[in-house]
């Protein structure tokens, strides 16, 4: 692979992450390193189905790919969204 490839697929992954997380309702625990790690996924994983359904349209393969990495931004936010780091939740007060 070389150095443009590489810097192509950043740069799609960047994209296709952030239209992913943006069809996602709701607020998601998840990073930007993991967001572009999940649009990566979701542009080969999209292109792959993309190819398998015979989907040649230009749209119709981005909308693909979209609804993969939304689909990867929902699996992790809901895996990651369970734990919870820092502070414990506050308490309510006891009432006499």
């Amino acid at each position: 692979m070389d150095p443009d490839t590489i810097l192509g697929a950043i740069f799609v992954g960047l994209v296709i992450g952030a239209l992913g997380r943006l069809v996602v309702p709701g607020r998601q625990p998840i990073g930007c390193l993991l967001t572009l790690l999940l649009g990566i996924l979701g542009a080969v994983g999209g292109l792959a189905i993309a190819r398998a359904a015979n989907i040649d349209t230009w749209l119709l393969v981005v909308c693909c790919q979209v609804a993969v990495a939304a689909l990867g931004v929902l699996i992790a936010s809901q895996a990651l969204g369970r734990r919870r780091i820092g502070r414990p939740p506050r308490r309510p007060p006891y009432i006499h």
